[in-house]
């Protein structure tokens, strides 16, 4: 794999990431939603 290639992978990746980071807040600051996470720590917050 050539470096390019490395950094353009590494630039999709890091934008799925806060992509869904993004949505994740966005689901949690809507009205009366709790956004799940799956690991229970949502669920400890409450």
């Amino acid at each position: 794999m050539t470096s390019v290639k490395a950094a353009l992978l590494s630039f999709v990746m890091l934008s799925a990431i806060v992509l869904c980071g993004l949505g994740i807040y966005a689901a949690d600051a809507a009205t009366n939603h709790r956004a799940v996470d799956g690991y229970g720590v949502t669920a400890s917050l409450n």
